[in-house]
């Protein structure tokens, strides 16, 4: 896993000295809008894969073209991300779906919303001891993500096996309590999405994260005995930022950049269909 690079403090006191400068904040309808200077910074929070890589293409190969000053900061968990972009020492994140934002949002009470899609990571189920899930044992262990709308993806994503049924009314937020038929008598066991891969060798199988599936170096197209189909997936990972700060014409700029025909280009060169590319917010 790799470190996370967040100093909060630091962050913050190199933030406030910047905004004694001469140049706007995030949704300031003051200064040039082509920015051009060491506060027209954007700051974008990440997941190390593929969003970092991602970002780190665009800041290396298309940001000076475009006339963008990005920074990335790298994350290993769900939360920073969304409470340092709330608190203003982000200015945008790139890690998470619309179903995820929406259940941050109403139980933390943040504002934060989405400026476009950027492409599809697939979740897939994992297992060295299976290499399908409809051969899982009865009473197996099956670990899934520990947050609501994860492991509702999680359980979704085994239903569509009919290893398990959900009731119909079951939602984004489905947890084992919503299942209403389970032949092989699964058990699920929650642990928080980075811990997943490492629970491999002490369970049956495990339901992953694309990311911290691919940072663990496991690949989607190759490891995984159950993959996300893209047709009709919400899932796809997002920029998020402030209310309001949607028009930021840095966030427009990266917003652009992220949509682009080189993006698209590296995501199918790169991830060879472990991550997908999303051209429409």
């Amino acid at each position: 896993m790799r470190k996370t690079l967040v100093a909060a403090a630091a962050l913050a006191l190199s933030l406030g000295l910047a905004a004694c400068g001469s140049g706007p904040g995030p949704g300031s309808s003051s200064g040039s809008a082509d920015g051009g200077g060491s506060d027209d910074t954007l700051v974008v929070g990440a997941t190390a894969v593929p969003a970092g890589e991602v970002l780190t293409y665009i800041k290396d190969e298309l940001a000076g073209p475009a006339g963008l000053d990005l920074e990335i900061k790298e994350f290993t968990d769900y939360v920073l991300p969304n409470t340092a972009l709330q608190e203003g020492s982000l200015d945008a994140n790139l890690y998470q779906n619309q179903p995820y934002l929406d259940d941050f949002n109403k139980a933390r009470g943040t504002d934060l919303v989405s400026a476009v899609k950027a492409y599809l990571p697939p979740m897939g189920v994992y297992s060295h001891k299976v290499e399908d899930v409809r051969d899982l044992a009865d009473g197996a262990t099956v670990a899934v993500p520990a947050d609501t709308t994860n492991e509702g993806r999680a359980l979704k994503l085994l239903a569509s096996q009919g290893v398990i049924t959900l009731t119909a009314d079951a939602g984004a937020d489905a947890s084992p309590a919503d299942i209403s038929e389970n032949p092989k008598n699964l058990r699920f066991k929650e642990l928080e999405p980075a811990q997943l891969p490492r629970s491999l060798d002490d369970v049956a199988a495990a339901v992953i994260n694309n990311n911290y599936a691919q940072d663990a170096g496991l690949s989607p197209t190759k490891d995984a005995v159950l993959l996300e189909s893209a047709k009709d997936n919400p899932y796809a990972n997002l920029l998020a930022v402030k209310r309001g700060d949607e028009n930021d014409p840095r966030v427009r700029k990266l917003v652009r950049l992220l949509t682009s025909a080189e993006v698209r280009k590296f995501i199918e060169e790169t991830y060879q269909g472990s991550v997908l590319p999303v051209t429409s917010g």
